[in-house]
């Protein structure tokens, strides 16, 4: 007897912790699961951060041959023959841009609705990049539809006339709004938790930086603002959570910068709203970004947010966020970021959750409007 819900397969790189990851875990775990359920392709045989929480869902988990380009004939092959085994997926939806061109392929040959998503606004640079620029070009003519977390997003994948078409459509980057309503109890909780030096005394401000350890989220330049922080506020702390390839380069900076008893690496962390309400201030100053996720939350959690000027200014939801160009110093970066933070509220923050929720993030709204989407396309 065949399966009465319709299976929407999505193609990833790993399930780990990232934005365009979270984002659609917010989104599946919002779906009418008996109409529609959510499969998933990744490029590696890992166990991701999100692997057991897709399976109690109902999700299926499949393993694909990671793409380099002695093997881009096998990979091809691969995912026709995946097709051919598994002919019950009539929608695809795409988040890897890289290989996108050769997967999609396969998928339209095998007679799918193709959806590709644009998560970001660069490839980053070096070669790679340019490699990955010239694999995703033909994608605003392959796929049946283009979506992209930010309209600068869809600009930069697709071009601006590909974002005049009728088969754009800007998919926000929706969070779980009630999450992240600001909880005194909790905040005082996790302050004990990870300030325990300060306990019994005034406690200094705390910046929170959430991304993947990458060069994209600039983490080197914001360990130099820090370090200029500290100059104005010694008490102050900053917490970075997530991992990544540069944990190392970076542990060695706060060393020789002094700064060992300033700076914790948290790592990958489940407790994101409880961080949010500990701190007081978070600090973004990405090279790069599409909308991020993470600015939504703290925007949601009432935390006031210093970011760069390379980051869309459609994430500005509310009077929360500041911005300043990169080739600002670091002093000036370290001045900003203490004035936002010095008339710090403590355990008193105006709520911004509604706000977020009527500005498009909210992800039971995003997932209703998707599944429509869907259903009418199966």
């Amino acid at each position: 007897m065949a399966e009465k819900r319709i299976r929407i397969l999505h193609v990833l790189g790993r399930l780990d912790r990232g934005g365009a990851e979270t984002m659609i875990l917010n989104l599946y775990r919002h779906m009418d699961r008996e109409r529609i359920q959510f499969d998933f392709v990744i490029h590696t045989e890992d166990v991701c951060d999100y692997t057991e929480e897709i399976q109690a869902l109902g999700g299926r988990i499949y393993s694909m041959l990671p793409f380099q380009a002695s093997t881009a004939a096998r990979y091809g092959r691969r995912w026709r023959e995946f097709f051919a085994a598994h002919p019950g997926y009539r929608i695809v939806h795409g988040h890897m841009r890289s290989t996108a061109s050769l997967y999609l392929h396969e998928a339209k040959r095998a007679g799918c609705v193709t959806i590709v998503h644009s998560h970001n606004t660069s490839s980053g640079s070096g070669f790679s990049a340019l490699v990955k620029n010239m694999l995703q070009f033909p994608l605003r003519y392959q796929a049946d539809y283009l979506f992209a977390c930010s309209r600068q997003a869809g600009i930069w994948l697709y071009g601006e006339k590909a974002c005049k078409k009728e088969n754009f459509r800007i998919l926000h980057n929706g969070i779980e709004t009630e999450a992240f309503r600001f909880d005194p109890g909790a905040r005082e909780a996790k302050r004990r938790e990870l300030l325990p030096e300060a306990e019994g005394r005034k406690q200094g401000p705390v910046f929170l930086h959430i991304g993947r350890l990458e060069p994209q989220k600039n983490h080197e330049f914001l360990l130099e603002i820090m370090k200029e922080i500290t100059k104005i506020r010694p008490d102050a702390r900053l917490w970075l959570c997530g991992a990544g390839p540069l944990k190392e380069a970076l542990q060695v900076q706060v060393r020789t910068g002094g700064l060992k008893e300033q700076v914790r690496f948290l790592g990958v962390r489940t407790d994101v709203s409880a961080l949010m309400q500990a701190a007081d201030g978070m600090i973004f100053p990405s090279l790069f970004e599409g909308l991020p996720v993470t600015l939504v939350e703290a925007q949601a959690a009432g935390l006031p947010v210093l970011m760069a000027d390379t980051v869309t200014e459609e994430v500005i939801l509310t009077d929360l966020v500041q911005s300043l160009p990169l080739s600002v110093p670091a002093e000036h970066w370290a001045q900003k970021a203490c004035e936002m933070v010095s008339g710090s509220r403590g355990n008193v923050r105006a709520d911004y959750v509604e706000q977020v929720s009527r500005s498009g993030y909210d992800a039971a709204v995003n997932a209703a409007a998707l599944s429509r989407f869907y259903l009418e396309r199966q």
